[in-house]
């Protein structure tokens, strides 16, 4: 199986954004977090960020027969782009919507998520394990597919 997870907007500084409430690991440290995890699963995952809503529409397209799933941290574009679900539902990929944050318990423009219907799943609030549950929910989608 083979992953493609994106991270959206500032995601690139993690480790320095506000670690009150991201922490203070960095995007390096996530992506050895989920590499690590995925290893001795047999899952290959390919990392992409960008903070940039075009770059991140292409990505979903470039995934279209090259990925067997996404994991897509859209970041602040969750609440504000119709762009990025609509290219997730154009490539017909299943995708797990990721939040370091538990997006629901913070401020009201960040409550709803433009991102999550078009998703298989979303999990927030776990901080990087956002992204293992994330795995797992992939991984169990695609073995009943």
């Amino acid at each position: 199986m083979k992953i493609l997870v994106i991270n959206g907007p500032n995601l690139n500084m993690l480790g320095i954004r506000e670690p009150d409430i991201y922490g203070d690991e960095t995007l390096e440290d996530l992506i050895d977090y989920v590499s690590d995890y995925c290893k001795p699963r047999n899952v290959e995952v390919e990392f992409y960020q960008s903070n940039h809503e075009g770059d991140i529409i292409d990505a979903i397209q470039g995934a279209l027969d090259k990925f067997d799933g996404i994991i897509i941290n859209p970041a602040a574009y969750t609440h504000t782009s119709i762009a990025i679900p609509d290219a997730i539902k154009a490539v017909n990929l299943p995708a797990v919507e990721v939040h370091l944050s538990d997006i629901t318990a913070r401020e009201e423009f960040r409550k709803f998520s433009y991102t999550a219907p078009v998703c298989i799943a979303t999990v927030s609030g776990k901080g990087f394990d956002s992204y293992l549950d994330a795995v797992e929910i992939l991984l169990a989608w695609l073995k009943g597919a």
